[in-house]
């Protein structure tokens, strides 16, 4: 995420989504607050590398937006993650 944050701030006219994501286990509304959770941590972590959070929003989809759908553990792992969207300002 280091990589991001470095090419954030090389690249100034651009805003980020940062999606957060989780599998398909547990409630719909705690996933809501899961991924929340881990949009924010990302956020903060960009923030503390010195990307300016004007040019940061989060956003959390659960788990309504699976890039996979089998129910196996490898593909549950796959659907836990952030997922960041840029476009220019």
């Amino acid at each position: 995420m280091r990589d991001n944050a470095r090419w954030l701030l090389e690249n100034q006219g651009y805003l980020v989504l940062i999606e957060g994501h989780t599998d398909y286990r547990g409630t719909r509304e705690a996933n809501l607050a899961i991924g929340e959770r881990r949009a924010k941590a990302a956020m903060n972590f960009l923030a503390k590398e010195g990307v300016p959070e004007t040019r940061l929003q989060t956003i959390s989809y659960g788990s309504d937006r699976p890039v996979c759908a089998e129910r196996t553990e490898a593909c549950a792992a796959t659907n836990r993650r952030v997922h960041f969207l840029v476009k220019p300002q």
